[in-house]
């Protein structure tokens, strides 16, 4: 079962947009616009963050950047994967040569299938591509 610890929030973040159902809370998100997040929506996508709560369209967005974090798997990840964003802001295992994406986690503790939550450890600053 997937578990959190200790993990930095931003504060004064609101939602960009509706994202108030249940399966969007713990994936990755993104800045749209001055302290507004919306769901990371492509692979290359630069993730500030993982949502922890469900906030209607200009509501109070708490976004975890640094710490320990529940993590929607885009796949069955396992422990040990570095993770960054998918298509629709999973969790997605990539690898240092993959230069297009930003990897930002690692998997401490795997879910058990595509969808399920991940314990992963969450570092959002800074952000660069992957150098091979």
């Amino acid at each position: 079962m997937a578990w959190e610890a200790p993990l930095l929030c931003y504060s004064g973040i609101i939602a960009g947009a509706d994202l108030s159902a249940t399966t969007n809370q713990y994936k990755f998100v993104k800045f749209s616009a001055a302290r507004t997040v919306v769901l990371c929506a492509a692979t290359t996508d630069v993730p500030c963050g993982v949502l922890q709560n469900t906030p209607a369209n200009g509501d109070a967005a708490t976004v975890g950047f640094l710490g320990i974090s529940k993590v929607q798997g885009d796949a069955d990840l396992s422990f040990g994967n570095q993770i960054g964003t998918s298509a629709d802001g999973q969790a997605a295992a990539y690898t240092v040569a993959d230069t297009t994406k930003f990897i930002v986690g690692q998997v401490i503790q795997d879910n058990s299938a595509a969808g399920g939550l991940a314990t992963c450890s969450i570092n959002c600053i800074p952000h660069r591509a992957n150098i091979a």
